[in-house]
């Protein structure tokens, strides 16, 4: 099977620069990811962001400020490669589990069953884990949102785990046609099809996501690029007293982000290594 062709961009520097370095490429915006592995004994470490078509290496050096190499991944279904065999993950109410650990499935928790694709988000990266535990505590303290909207849906993973909590339909989008189908499958496997309404959106503009609007709670765990070229339109989009969560930054970018949306007020953050999640209200 032929998958979309993957470019690699590398960066090996030390290990307090990464942070620094992988912030520059998620703000160049371009990145499908962007991650950060280090040397666990020296002081090294290598900034990895992966493209769907051959990025700019003396451009993305300028960016970062540094050498950046980029290079050609084989024709591999690597998302699917990375997930499978990994545990299942327990974030605040939710068990997030692959077929592999069906039977490790425990009581007293919200199964969400989330195969490997070509598609990001199974609740194993730290912003995914942090949204998740998030929805859980908005849950205890309010009994139900009217209209939700899971911009940049990925898997699906978090509009599922909305319509599981609050048995209510959610608005997924994605830019990308591939997350869409994905989010779709993993919906119907977890019993909430006719709750998770996934399209093709590039942003808030899309007919779909504007009927939608106003909601009164928008998850978007995006990179701090688009969370920031996105501001004016969510904060539009987002209802007077709505709940909006923001994830996919890295601890250094919250000021960034946050400075985005004065017209919101921050209610808290949440933070697992170098990764973030925001909670704000519209006033």
């Amino acid at each position: 099977m032929t998958h979309p062709p993957l470019w690699k961009a590398s960066i090996a520097l030390r290990k307090e620069e990464a942070s620094d370095a992988a912030a520059a490429l998620e703000l160049e915006g371009s990145a499908q990811a962007v991650l950060i592995a280090e040397e666990p004994f020296a002081d090294e470490a290598v900034v990895e962001a992966l493209y769907t078509e051959e990025p700019d290496a003396a451009f993305l050096s300028r960016v970062a400020g540094r050498a950046v190499m980029v290079a050609p991944l084989p024709d591999q279904d690597w998302i699917k490669l990375s997930q499978e065999g990994l545990p299942p993950v327990r974030a605040g109410r939710f068990f997030v589990y692959g077929a592999h650990d069906a039977g490790q499935v425990p009581h007293g928790v919200i199964p969400m069953r989330i195969e490997a694709g070509l598609a990001f988000g199974t609740g194993h990266h730290e912003t995914t884990a942090l949204c998740l535990s998030v929805l859980s505590d908005l849950a205890r303290g309010r009994a139900s949102f009217r209209h939700v909207l899971d911009l940049g849906t990925g898997t699906g993973l978090l509009a599922i785990g909305a319509a599981k909590l609050w048995k209510l339909r959610v608005l997924a989008s994605d830019i990308d046609p591939v997350a869409v189908t994905v989010a779709k499958e993993n919906a119907r496997a977890n019993g909430v099809a006719p709750l998770v309404l996934a399209a093709v959106a590039d942003g808030l503009d899309n007919p779909l996501l504007a009927r939608g609007a106003p909601y009164d709670l928008i998850i978007a765990n995006i990179l701090a690029g688009p969370l920031t070229r996105l501001a004016p339109a969510i904060t539009r989009a987002l209802a007077p007293g709505g709940t909006l969560l923001l994830s996919g930054l890295l601890r250094n970018q919250e000021k960034l982000v946050t400075s985005f949306y004065p017209r919101l007020r921050l209610l808290g953050r949440r933070r697992m290594g170098p990764w973030s999640a925001l909670v704000f209200e519209k006033p």
